[in-house]
């Protein structure tokens, strides 16, 4: 038997590299040939799903700090996981956050970095932040946005949350009250606003728009801005459309990934998980990278266990 343990995190648990070297311990104890591949839902270990990291900055953490950093560069490609500049265990988790201060300053950082350093295609995962910020702190370390332009910036999200909604939905696992979401809500309205009028970018419209507190609509409104720089001068309309091709499910990309590296079809048994999936059947795409698999699986004829 060939198994393919791919599971994601056990938050509070395990990470997924532990989840899947217990499943694959499990499986040589029975004599199966097993191969580990660690998931992610663009939270936590995102970086490490795509080959780990090989290179550390050191940025601005989520309530100002001086962190290390760390991200991947392969060949032109970049692969940013903003939990690890401006995540919520930076900050010490809910009860450490400050969740009207916490910024995304350091992922804006580490994308600069990535640009420095020669990426042309950047992958940013989205999830596990301590942040609600609108990603305005990002938007602002990426100035001037014109260093954007012919870059492919995509945000891997796994949430359909309306970028407003963001404060409410999320803030509370961030430690924040509830005067502070309304707060926090105001603050998005109004930072909708100036997007709109300023970048001409109404990110409000956008589904997962308010995924890691709104970075992932900051995100569109960046490379929209690079686009309409241009030499030439891009039709605004014609930049908004197509900036909506920034957005993408983490399950997406992992799928990709994982049939660049493995044969699914030589494999007998794949065995995902997600920390999550019993707690977030709300209708959010928590276990996309679950569903990935499970389309992998089916499409293969291959049996699936969790």
């Amino acid at each position: 038997m060939r198994i393919l343990a791919a599971p994601d995190k056990f938050r509070g648990t395990a990470t997924a590299s532990e989840a899947a070297a217990a499943i694959a311990l499990a499986g040589r104890s029975v004599g199966a040939r097993t191969r580990q591949l660690p998931m992610s839902d663009g939270g936590e270990g995102f970086t490490e799903a795509f080959g780990g990291a090989n290179r550390v900055s050191v940025v601005t953490g989520p309530l100002g700090d001086p962190t290390p950093a760390g991200w991947r560069l392969d060949g032109r490609t970049a692969v940013i996981e903003m939990a690890q500049a401006s995540g919520l265990l930076l900050a010490g988790g809910a009860e450490g956050n400050d969740p009207i201060a916490a910024s995304t300053a350091g992922t804006g950082e580490l994308i600069v970095e990535a640009l420095d350093a020669g990426a042309r295609r950047i992958f940013v995962g989205h999830g596990g932040s301590a942040t609600t910020d609108g990603g305005l702190a990002a938007l602002r370390a990426l100035f001037p946005a014109a260093r954007l332009k012919g870059v492919d910036l995509i945000a891997a999200v796994d949430v359909r949350c309306p970028f407003l909604e963001a404060a409410v939905q999320f803030a509370p696992q961030k430690g924040a009250t509830p005067s502070q979401v309304e707060l926090l809500t105001r603050r998005l309205e109004r930072l909708a606003q100036v997007y709109r009028e300023d970048h001409g970018v109404d990110v409000t419209t956008i589904e997962g728009g308010g995924a890691a507190g709104g970075l992932a609509g900051a995100m569109l409104v960046g490379v929209a801005t690079a686009m309409l720089l241009a030499p030439g001068g891009a039709a605004r309309a014609a930049a908004v459309a197509a900036m909506l091709g920034v957005m993408a499910q983490a399950g997406d990309l992992l799928e990709s990934w994982i049939k660049r590296r493995f044969e699914v079809k030589d494999t007998s048994a794949l065995i995902p998980g997600h920390g999550g999936l019993l707690d977030r059947l709300d209708g959010v795409l928590a276990a996309a990278p679950l569903a990935a698999l499970l389309a992998l699986a089916l499409g293969q004829g291959q049996p699936l266990w969790w």
